[in-house]
């Protein structure tokens, strides 16, 4: 779909309060689509509310907790009621959490998979069959999915295994899902957004974590330790959220599947096919970042 096949056309964004989500509905906007836009925040999601009716587009706005599989399916009924077809779907809406694996308690997992692996299940099982029945209906309908994962989905960083395991989960749900629909039609495509360190502000995204998935006891050592590689990774970031949603539009444009922020990573990805090829250990991602590897372990050993 090209920006100038994109007028009128409608597009589903959750975790559009901020961070990937904002800028895909901006630029959404820009390109004259209409807009369902869900958070669960909901004083981010007006403010995105507001910037993209200053832009011209029409959008209504839900506040949604993905890790629920009727609030989703009631977003789909939303969109359905107020626009009939949806065109483009963004499974946007994710969670970070860190420290050593074993510290992580059940309800970190429960939170963690719960938004960024069971968001996207429940966006492709509410969105995917309405996608398919219009272009049943109609041979000129083009529909596109988009599941947000991360680098993490593809390499495997040390003290983010929970954040790593929902990612890596998405990347297979979407390989999966890429092969599935080609043998049903050509219609509806999907692409898989694997992005690595970029300022969205996902390192305080448990401003938002719900009560019945907060933890009774206070952050070990190595969790603060997580969360400090991350912040700074994050904030420091060169490339922007809106430099990935532009990314993003290209690549639907284009019917790419994979979409990465920064191509340099790959080296990793390459890195790690080729030691389970050979059957040796994982090597760290991080290793060729000078002193981090040492860095973390005299934070964690002292």
């Amino acid at each position: 779909m090209s920006s100038n096949d994109s007028q009128g056309k409608v597009a589903v964004i959750t975790g559009a309060g901020m961070g990937f989500g904002r800028e895909f509905a901006l630029l959404a906007a820009r390109r004259g689509m209409r807009l369902v836009l869900a958070d669960i925040q909901r004083d981010a999601l007006n403010a995105t509310l507001v910037d993209v009716q200053e832009l011209g587009a029409e959008a209504v706005t839900q506040v949604v907790d993905v890790a629920d599989g009727d609030q989703v399916e009631a977003l789909a009924v939303t969109a359905q009621q107020r626009y009939g077809v949806v065109h483009t779907v963004f499974n946007n809406a994710g969670v970070g959490c860190g420290g050593l694996i074993w510290e992580n308690t059940r309800r970190d997992w429960e939170w963690t998979l719960g938004v960024n692996l069971w968001g996207v299940i429940h966006g492709v099982r509410a969105f995917v069959p309405r996608m398919l029945e219009a272009a049943q209906a109609d041979p000129a309908y083009r529909g596109h999915v988009v599941n947000t994962a991360s680098m993490a989905g593809l390499i495997n960083p040390p003290l983010t295994g929970v954040y790593n395991a929902s990612k890596h989960a998405v990347v297979s749900l979407s390989e999966t899902l890429h092969h599935d629909l080609a043998l049903v039609t050509q219609q509806v495509r999907c692409s898989v957004l694997c992005p690595y360190y970029v300022p969205t502000g996902i390192h305080a995204s448990h401003r938002n974590r719900p009560a019945s998935r907060a933890n009774d006891r206070s952050a070990t050592q190595s969790q603060r330790v997580a969360h400090a590689m991350i912040e700074k990774a994050v904030t420091s970031g060169k490339v922007s959220a809106a430099d990935v949603a532009r990314m993003t539009f290209e690549a639907i444009d284009e019917g790419r599947f994979y979409i990465v922020s920064h191509p340099q990573s790959l080296a990793s990805v390459q890195q790690r096919a080729e030691d389970i090829a050979a059957l040796r250990d994982p090597t760290d991602p991080l290793g060729a970042r000078d002193g981090l590897r040492e860095s973390l372990i005299e934070s964690l050993r002292r």
